[in-house]
């Protein structure tokens, strides 16, 4: 799509979608396969039926943009210590209880109007002065139901050398995540429990296509991490965790896991997770993968350790790295196992 043609920044006309008898659409971005009917909205609220044409009413409309660190995402092992342009907007393809963005992927937020061409100027002029700034994240509410505008600065900003990462909750089709992969560098894509019936009753949402995403993706060389947020009695078990590894190991044992600490929001006022617990399933989770991290909470499960002898590599503080040890090979300075990192680290 030029910016030529775009006429309305904010309505465009939807990708992957079947027109139906009587005005009605089914979009097929996502499993939800909305059949949608005339002057209707999909269950993501930004995808609405206009005399039988499917537009997507988002596009090049951000609710937010900010310069984050890489490992904010979480993305421990791309460019550890680099930077990101980071852009949300409005709408979601889950229901999630304790969604902590709530106000963007549930609600309408003011937006401001970012075309493609402008998003990738600004992340460029950003790296002209901070070379740490590798590129561009899709972050803050869903970025896949942003899907065109995501597609057409992707595209742009991979020709201008900078990357592309999405942090996602990987509930998309396969025909469409395949064209976006082509200009995807990195992932962070949730695994949010590893039964249906927590995607179900929690999400209103499905297990099977995320784990989909998350296989697609490795197969493709994108670089994934996995990011599981334990909610206190609800997916926080030892067998359930076990589970879950046991998959994720079989995907590839070097993708990094991100144990995350929850807190209460949105429609969920549980208690927060003990840390003693993300403890424990970090000790479950080195079992199988290499490199298992504590999110949300401060201490040790936020650096990086060498797999093969436990030599301390790389230490964070925040959400910064602030020491490494690794060599310029990439490897361990104690026992010279290769580390499974994307990128150099930027200290």
């Amino acid at each position: 799509m030029s910016e030529q043609t775009m006429g309305d920044l904010g309505r465009q006309e939807a990708l992957f979608y079947e027109k139906l008898p009587e005005n009605r659409v089914l979009c097929r971005l996502c499993p939800q396969h909305c059949r949608i009917g005339p002057d209707q909205r999909g269950f993501c609220r930004v995808r609405k039926n206009i005399d039988g044409v499917l537009y997507t009413t988002n596009y090049a409309q951000a609710t937010s943009y900010a310069v984050d660190p890489t490992e904010k995402k979480p993305l421990y092992h791309f460019y550890p210590g680099s930077y990101l342009f980071s852009l949300g907007t409005l709408g979601c393809n889950f229901r999630c209880g304790f969604c902590q963005n709530w106000q963007i992927s549930q609600r309408d937020a003011p937006t401001e109007t970012l075309t493609p061409r402008e998003a990738v100027d600004l992340a460029t002029e950003i790296r002209r002065r901070e070379p740490e700034m590798i590129g561009i994240a899709y972050t803050y509410s869903e970025p896949s139901v942003w899907y065109e505008y995501v597609l057409d600065t992707a595209e742009l900003a991979h020709a201008a050398g900078l990357k592309n990462v999405l942090v996602t909750n990987g509930f998309i089709e396969e025909e469409p995540l395949t064209k976006l992969l082509s200009y995807v560098d990195a992932m962070n894509i949730d695994v949010k429990a590893f039964t249906d019936d927590y995607y179900r009753k929690i999400c209103s949402g499905h297990l099977d296509p995320v784990l989909r995403t998350v296989e697609q993706a490795h197969r493709a060389g994108v670089h994934v991490e996995v990011t599981t947020l334990i909610v206190p009695t609800l997916n926080d078990s030892e067998e359930e965790i076990s589970a879950l590894v046991e998959w994720l190991a079989g995907v590839g044992p070097e993708i990094p896991y991100h144990l995350s600490r929850y807190f209460p929001s949105y429609k969920m006022d549980l208690p927060a997770t003990p840390p003693a617990t993300l403890e424990k399933l970090r000790q479950v989770a080195r079992r199988k993968l290499r490199y298992v991290y504590v999110g949300n909470l401060r201490g040790d499960g936020n650096n990086t350790y060498c797999y093969n002898c436990g030599a301390l590599l790389i230490r964070r503080a925040g959400m910064g790295v602030a020491e490494s040890r690794l060599g310029h090979d990439g490897r361990c300075p104690d026992c010279g196992t290769a580390i499974d990192i994307r990128g150099q680290v930027m200290v």
